[in-house]
């Protein structure tokens, strides 16, 4: 039996990351999610309007990538790639599971998705894939790591959610509630 790695140390470890990140650091992002029942596809699967639920406030650690400008005929373009990590917890708390194509606000820019990783196990232990019974209860998934390019959104097209928590089998009907009090809520 491995003697470090059980549910005390991963809750000392969650109370610390969460204390680190939202009282210490307090840097939250907009998060949408990307409602792909709701976006209309062409013939290739492509959604030219894509529809997301309205932002989320979430906190998470940013790395910032230096801004590069590239030259076209069109004139120059500037791009810039961002890391958001995310404590795995505060997701499950929020309903909510990062996927490729979601969208970030972060400093009045738009990030799109196009990179998650999920693979910082706490003693380097995934319980979910343990061989050994006496190691079932011991190693856990701290955090979510994306990877994101800057975005064009003219449109941002969303739909209103309840409660703070993403819904997982009902669509929520749209409201004319005011959204940033939703954003709160």
């Amino acid at each position: 039996m491995p003697l470090f790695g059980g549910d005390r140390d991963i809750s000392l470890f969650r109370t610390m990351n969460k204390e680190l990140i939202n009282d210490i650091i307090q840097t939250e992002i907009g998060f949408y999610k990307f409602v792909l029942q709701d976006s209309e596809t062409n013939l290739y699967g492509e959604a030219e309007k894509k529809v997301y639920y309205e932002p989320l406030l979430i906190p998470a650690l940013i790395t910032k990538d230096d801004q590069v400008w590239n030259e076209s005929e069109f004139g120059p373009d500037m791009t810039q790639q961002m890391t958001f990590a995310f404590l795995k917890a505060t997701m499950v708390e929020k309903n909510l599971i990062p996927e490729i194509g979601d969208i970030v606000l972060f400093n009045n820019d738009y990030f799109e998705f196009n990179s998650i990783v999920e693979n910082q196990f706490f003693v380097g232990k995934n319980p979910d894939y343990s061989m050994n019974e006496d190691t079932d209860n011991f190693g856990v998934s701290l955090s979510i790591i994306c990877k994101a390019s800057k975005s064009r959104i003219e449109q941002l097209k969303t739909i209103p959610f309840r409660s703070g928590k993403y819904p997982t089998t009902t669509k929520v009907e749209q409201t004319n509630a005011n959204p940033r009090t939703q954003l709160y809520s």
